[in-house]
Order: structure tokens, then sequence, then C-alpha cells
């Protein structure tokens, strides 16, 4: 087959989904929206259902680990369930006399939605529920290692859709194996495009003529002051970087310490799992972690021991250390320790002080992940504000552990995703978690209603007394 039956056959799938999309909304009401997406969320949260997806992302991707992907396929479609339970997305939102507009929830139509390796049941899932909320059709482009999970999971959405008669186009993907050339097509014939993972892709995104949400480049930096309650602060910092073996975009890579607790500070991360690493050794590990420029993928998203050996730092550190924290000063292209490892290893940073510990990061997210987020572990709150006016960051994340929170929490207010919007420091159109917001769109209708018109003197008298007329 050559490459226009290709881009052939991705037309046919758009068209299948545009049909299958056009009779989902007609006549449609709120019940019928929710329950496709629970039927998208049930799919992937049954446990014998979540435990094959788990296993078989782990087995096709060499990513992350078993259990953490059962644990993030679960509490991360739960939230959104949680978050999507009340939403109106169908029929009228609001109607207000005072305004003459009334607004009415419309579907965009077929989303195209590029998902990662990283989390190829999770990502998609999240994607599938909140299209389905909103009335839309979505085409899913996984990553090549992320084909087999991606395709057992439309596997069990279309079981979950017997069910209740809904149609299998409504969820479809690209054909195995995929190609930069088929993803292009589907970028540039969907009506929205929804691009997770590399910034190649949302790049290709955002330039394909489509409407496009793309994320930013993840390299969260956490600062840890002397008012922080140190030991919590290492607990949190060891769960969330070992957590699926780094794969998360909000997996710590740098913590900055300030100096008048760093040497306690150090000892907490001990207890939690982490080794110092200093000197010669830190040194072999950068060798080790670039061989040749790039990350080893013998160490990306591994479990501590396969990280180790690779690193020749097996029998150099404890046999119990979950990842590692290298000690290092430098900032930027040169110094690849500044920037996402993706892998259990931590870069450390030593500031002065607090507004030291400050400017570092700001350097940090000047190199990489800017717009996407920070940490604190501090007990003064005005110390979060001031990093929140002052950094290009989009969130802030108060001593909580940071790969939990940043995708939303049941202990915070952030909104369940795994696609985090960086602004425009991140070149993204979005500065918030993606959510089901981002897949809706309205339709006012606009009324006559009795003019309200200002006097001229009414509008500018402030501005004219104290600047003159």
């Amino acid at each position: 087959m050559n490459a226009q039956d290709d881009l052939a056959k991705v037309d046919q799938i758009v068209a299948r989904a545009r049909a299958a999309q056009s009779a989902f909304e007609k006549g449609a009401d709120q019940a019928r929206y929710d329950r496709a997406a629970l039927a998208a969320g049930w799919a992937i949260m049954e446990p014998g259902r979540n435990r094959a997806l788990a296993e078989l992302s782990v087995q096709t991707t060499g990513l992350g680990n078993v259990a953490d992907k059962i644990t993030k396929n679960h509490r991360k479609t739960l939230g959104l369930l949680r978050d999507i339970a009340g939403a109106r997305t169908c029929g009228i939102l609001s109607d207000d006399p005072a305004t003459g507009i009334t607004e009415i929830a419309r579907p965009i139509g077929v989303i195209g939605a590029v998902v990662p390796s990283t989390n190829p049941a999770a990502t998609p899932a999240n994607n599938i529920i909140n299209a389905l909320k909103c009335g839309n059709a979505i085409v899913l482009s996984p990553s090549p290692k992320g084909v087999p999970a991606c395709e057992m999971l439309l596997k069990f959405i279309h079981a979950e859709f017997d069910k209740s008669g809904f149609d299998h186009d409504l969820v479809q993907m690209l054909p195995a194996p995929g190609s930069k050339a088929l993803t292009q097509r589907l970028l540039e014939t969907a009506d929205l495009v929804v691009a997770t993972g590399s910034q190649d892709n949302v790049r290709r995104a955002y330039s394909s003529g489509s409407p496009a949400i793309g994320v930013g480049a993840g390299n969260v930096t956490v600062i840890v002051d002397e008012t922080a309650d140190l030991q919590a602060a290492a607990d949190k910092i060891a769960a969330s970087k070992t957590f699926d073996n780094a794969t998360s975009c909000s997996s710590e890579n740098a913590v900055v310490v300030v100096d008048a607790v760093y040497d306690a500070f150090i000892a907490a991360l001990e207890q939690a799992g982490g080794a110092l690493i200093s000197g010669d050794d830190a040194d072999q590990v950068v060798a080790r972690l670039w061989p040749d420029g790039h990350l080893n993928r013998q160490v990306i998203a591994q479990d501590a021991d396969v990280m180790l050996d690779a690193l020749g730092m097996a029998g150099k550190v404890a046999p119990d250390t979950r990842f590692l924290a290298v000690q290092t000063e430098g900032i930027g292209p040169g110094y690849p320790l500044s920037g996402e490892k993706l892998s259990r290893v931590l870069a450390l940073y030593r500031a002065r002080n607090f507004d030291d510990a400050a400017a570092i990061t700001g350097h940090i997210l000047a190199h990489q992940g800017a717009g996407h987020s920070v940490g604190l572990h501090s007990a003064d709150d005005a110390r979060a504000l001031a990093l929140g006016r002052a950094l290009p960051t989009c969130r802030v994340i108060v001593n909580q552990a940071h790969c939990f929170a940043t995708g939303g929490a049941f202990d915070n207010g952030l909104p369940f995703s795994l696609s985090m919007g960086c602004g425009s420091w991140g070149g993204n159109s979005i500065d918030e978690n993606l959510n089901w917001r981002h897949f809706m769109q309205t339709t006012k209708v606009v009324r006559p209603i009795t003019p309200v018109e200002p006097a001229v003197d009414d509008i500018f008298a402030g501005y004219w007394d104290a600047a003159g007329k």
C-alpha cells in the first residue's frame, strides 16, 4: 500500500468519526454524554482491565512499573470522573435576561489526540472521557511503543459501548504502526488537536492549520527553605520522584536547598531513600546518563536497581537506595543535569538563602521547563506568592508531592489531568491543566436590551482629574 492509500485511510477514519459524532450529538441530552464518558472510564478502571493495560504498557514501552501504572490509571480516571460529574456540557448553560444572552453548549466535533508512550493508557483515557463528556468523537495517534496499549484500551471501551449502543467510531485510533505522515494528516483534518508528549509533536500541532492545544516541557524545580518540615519534604519528594520511575513530566528534576538547612535536609533525603552523589561520582553519573549527548535508554524510567547498575553506582550506595541526588552548580546546555532527566536522578543545588534559591530556579526555568510548574516546601506562604509573581511558571505547588499534585489531586483544587498547559512561557495556548472545558464550545443567542451607553464624562472624569483634559 502506498503513502496516498495510507492518507486515504486517515481520511476515512476521520469521516467515520464525523458521522458518528453527528449522530451522537443529534437529539442528545446530558445523560447520553455522561453515560458515554462513564463507559470509557469504567473501561480503564475495572481492576482486571486496569492491570492488563498496566502490564502491557510496561512490557511494550519499557517505561515505568506495573504497580504505579495501575495506581495512575485508577486515580487519574477516578479524579477526572469526579471533576466532570456535575458539569453541564449539553443544552442551555445560562440564560441572562439582563444581557439578553442565552448560552448553549456545543461539541467541537472530531478531536485528534497525540498521546505519549510514558502514559499509553491513562493519557488517552483522559482525552477520550473529556471528549465524550462534551459530545465529541476522538481519533488517537499513539506513539509507536504505545500502540498495543492503545489498541487494548479501545477494545475495552468498545466493549463498554456495546452495553449502551454507542457507535465504536466515536473512539478510534490511527492504523498501526502509525507514522509522522499519518499523524500530520490527522492534525490537518481534525476539528481540534490535543498534543501531549514531545515538543516536536506540540510544534507540529500548532502549525497544522487546525485549532490546537499543546502542552509544554516539564523540568520541575523544587525549593526547600529554612522553615520547611524537612523530613516531610524529603518523604514527599522521594515518593514523587520514584513514582512510576519518574515518567511524569511533573516529577521533580532539581531540588534547591537553602544553606541553613542543607545538611539536615540531605540527612532527611537519605532517610527517605536518596543517595547523595558528588565529585567524581557525579561526573560519572552525568557521563553515563548522557553517553552520546542523549539520555541513556537503559536509565530512562527504570527501576532503582537497573538505574544504579547502568550508572555504575551499584555497590557505591546503600542497597536500599531508591534515587540519586547529584550535587551540581551549573545551569544551561553545557550542564545536562539542569534539564529533564526522566529517571530516578535529581539535580541538587545549594542556595545562600531563599532569594538565591528563587534566582537559581528562575535560571533553570529559563533553560528548560518555563511555564510548567515549580514546587516550594516552606511554612511561609508569602514566599509561595512571591514565586508566583516573579517566576515564569503557571503553578507553584506548595508542600506537596509534586507529580501527584500538579495534575490534580483529591487534596488540592486543580482539575485532574495528565496534560499541563504552560502559557506563553512554554509556548502554549493555555495556562491551566487540560480539562473538559477545552473540549467544548458555545453558541450565544443575543437579543436586544435597553441600551447601556455611558457619557464620555463618566468614563474620563477620573483620568482628567489626574492627567488633565
